[in-house]
């Protein structure tokens, strides 16, 4: 688990505020397989890792700052006094995991908790008061960088400006003082609640993780829970009801229901409704799970294939007195198909004529790999979903297909090649250099391309790993146009060891453990690491290369290079990039709304560079007013939907059905980025018919001689 909550921090021996819960916090102690998995992570990760460092006194320093770091990342919580006091550890985990003793995280996440509880309390006593918005004072948003408090007086400072801050929020987006109270005082008392439900396995998983991260940015660890939602997540399936649920209220409550699942099939549940009970089997005892943590209700409805579940259900709306029902579900296997390729087809105009662009849409790279290993003929796959959807593509008769891979993480290194070889047929995609020197060659093995036509890459910042493989590629062959910002720059490749295996552990207990094995590079011998792949054509971009991509990283392995390989690049795409350039800069140049997007890029960069923001709410109105100006415009110069203007709630403090319409008016909302990759795309296919067309002049006037 990723500790992600940015108010919270700790330390084991604060004093008892004044403000703290009278409940005592559950004490959290290290499982004797806990210790083990660490031990054995260890023994892996400096022998076997792409690069191998001991876990002596400097590898120690380094996991406890990210240890602390991960638990109080904007130093809100702890005071000076109680960073002291952990780095008088600061070089004992090494010992600590050789002897299996993991008492040194246990004890600060303990403090932790207990610095959660201190100051949401403090947070919200100061919603008795009022504030004053006519002085001029400032919020710093960007404190990783700044020093932790001194004393209390200066967290109670801190906070209180904290807290202004959030009410500012919510009053400049029309709530009043009784609303606002009430919303921030449930905002603060569920981080509380939240603090009480931690558990062991969090710990541990979030102390691996910051022992992980400190060898290599992409090496990790994975408890039990976290390795189940990798391996669904690859392989796009799983078996449960098919129901997406998200925690409200304390309640479970159902947010939408996959086609075709047991639970959108029985016609018995509906979106809203809050899940109070889970029973297993036809008559099994049913379990209260009213205040139980989101995951732990999701490992109780997920089971075999075939079983009974039973769902304690208080309908939608209902008041909390109000009669229950229960449902029997047989659970099956449910396609996640949110995240598979899909396509659409945009029509773009160039000059008179009008050319339709395929665009595929690739959320991740997956591959069923157990089904593939058992021999599976219709396992599932990226490529061979991308392969079907070109097919149906060239049916439809488009121009040209663009692949977007926004924020499209990575996955399996064999679908980025399979990919590749959609659009290339045979050839090198990629080299591959391990711990001990050598490289090999990884290539596509296509008899021919799916699709010889057109096409495009449309990448931006979250863009990494596989996605880079797929576009550098296809840069390097010459064999599309890349459109976008310059990618992630994850230029390494892990591979998954299961550590129970690793010791012939029949009984699931250590995890599973994420290695950096080898070191990507294109066939040109350059890499991606810390670079990225650069467009052919650039896009602005909303993401700050500061806090996000691999140059974020202090410790990312260094850019490299080694010998390029031997292949045939086309040389069309080189050879049009200034005429491409020219049209792009003449239609966004004259595009208000493209505009617009630009001017708000500019401001969102003005503020991060600025690092805090103005609590004077004249001011703040001011700022305000201008962006809903801009966006108004841009809404009324849009086919898209409007999704609003910011109203400064979580999304677990709206009414679900108005959360659900945010969300769906920003899939409709016009994807102004998307619609310039596809124009530009448009010109390549009018750009290659033009060649075309004086080839076959050309062909005509030599017969005729």
């Amino acid at each position: 688990m990723r500790i992600a909550y940015v108010f919270f921090g700790a330390f084991l021996a604060i004093a008892q505020s004044a403000y703290a819960e009278v409940a005592a916090l559950p004490v959290l102690a290290p499982q004797k397989q806990q210790a083990q998995a660490a031990q054995l992570s260890a023994q892996l990760l400096t022998r076997y890792s792409y690069r191998p460092i001991p876990l002596d006194d400097a590898l120690s320093a380094r996991i406890m700052d990210r240890f602390v770091k991960s638990l109080d990342p904007d130093h809100m919580l702890f005071l000076q006094a109680d960073i002291d006091k952990f780095m008088s550890d600061r070089s004992e985990i090494d010992d600590a995991i050789d002897r299996k003793d993991l008492k040194i995280p246990f004890a600060i996440f303990a403090a932790y908790e207990q610095r959660i509880v201190d100051r949401m309390n403090y947070a919200r006593s100061l919603l008795k008061q009022d504030f004053d918005f006519g002085v001029q004072e400032n919020y710093s948003v960007l404190r990783d960088k700044e020093p932790w408090p001194q004393t209390e007086a200066e967290s109670n400072e801190l906070w209180r400006k904290r807290v202004k801050s959030d009410w500012l929020l919510l009053k400049l987006a029309g709530k009043t003082d009784a609303a606002i109270r009430e919303t921030l005082d449930k905002r603060y008392a569920n981080a509380i609640e939240r603090a009480y439900q931690y558990k062991s396995d969090d710990v541990f998983q979030s102390f691996m993780e910051a022992y992980a991260t400190s060898i290599d940015p992409h090496t990790d660890y994975f408890g039990a829970t976290a390795s189940a939602d990798f391996n669904i997540s690859m392989k796009l399936s799983l078996v449960g009801i098919g129901a997406v649920l998200q925690e409200r209220d304390d309640y479970t409550t159902i947010r939408e229901l996959v086609p075709g699942g047991p639970a959108q099939l029985s016609g018995k549940l509906s979106i809203g409704d809050r899940i109070t009970g889970v029973g297993q089997g036809k008559d099994g005892a049913i379990k209260e799970v009213v205040g139980t943590r989101l995951d732990e209700v999701v490992q109780l409805i997920r089971g075999k294939k075939g079983s009974v579940v039973r769902l304690d259900i208080l309908p939608a709306d209902a008041g909390a007195d109000a009669t229950h029902r229960v449902v029997s579900l047989v659970r099956d296997k449910i396609s996640l198909e949110k995240q598979a390729a899909r396509k659409t087809v945009l029509s773009v105009n160039v000059g008179e004529a009008t050319r339709k662009i395929g665009v595929i849409t690739l959320p991740t790279f997956y591959e069923d790999f157990e089904a593939r290993h058992k021999g599976d003929k219709d396992y599932k796959s990226a490529s061979r979903d991308v392969a079907r959807l070109l097919d149906e593509l060239k049916q439809e008769k488009v121009d040209g297909v663009l692949v977007d891979v926004r924020n499209n993480g990575g996955g399996s290194l064999d679908e980025a090649i399979d990919l590749t070889g959609l659009f290339i047929g045979n050839g090198p995609v990629v080299q591959q250099r391990s711990s001990d020197g050598k490289v090999a060659v990884r290539s596509a093995e296509f008899a021919a391309p799916v699709w010889t036509g057109p096409m495009g890459v449309l990448i931006n910042r979250g863009s990494a790993s596989a996605s880079e493989i797929f576009a550098a590629a296809i840069q390097d062959y010459g064999r599309g146009v890349i459109v976008g910002e310059p990618s992630f720059g994850k230029g390494t490749v892990q591979t998954v060891v299961d550590l129970d295996q690793m010791v012939h552990n029949s009984k699931p207990e250590f995890g599973e453990l994420k290695v950096t094995i080898a070191q990507f590079f294109r066939i040109n011998g350059g890499t991606t690491q810390l670079r990225g792949v650069t467009p052919d054509i650039s896009l602005p971009g909303l993401s700050d290369p500061k806090s996000f991509g691999e140059t974020s990283y202090d410790n990312a392995l260094p850019w490299a290079q080694i010998k390029p390989v031997n292949y045939a690049p086309a040389d069309m795409i080189s050879k049009w990039l200034p005429t491409l350039q020219s049209r792009h800069d003449a239609r966004v140049g004259s595009d208000p709304d493209f505009q617009s997007f630009v001017k708000d890029i500019a401001d969102l960069k003005a503020q991060r560079e600025k690092g805090v923001v103005s609590l004077n709410e004249a001011e703040r109105r001011k700022e305000a007013a201008a962006r809903e100006n801009r966006r108004k415009s841009r809404a009324q110069l849009s086919d898209g939907e409007d999704p609003g203007a910011d109203d400064g709630l979580e999304s677990n403090e709206r009414s679900l059905s108005a959360d659900i319409a945010i969300e769906n008016a920003r899939k409709k909302a016009k994807d102004l980025l998307l619609n310039e990759a596809s124009a530009i795309l448009a010109d390549v296919a009018d750009l290659q018919e033009g060649v075309l067309r004086a080839a076959t002049k050309q062909s005509g006037d030599t017969v005729g001689k």
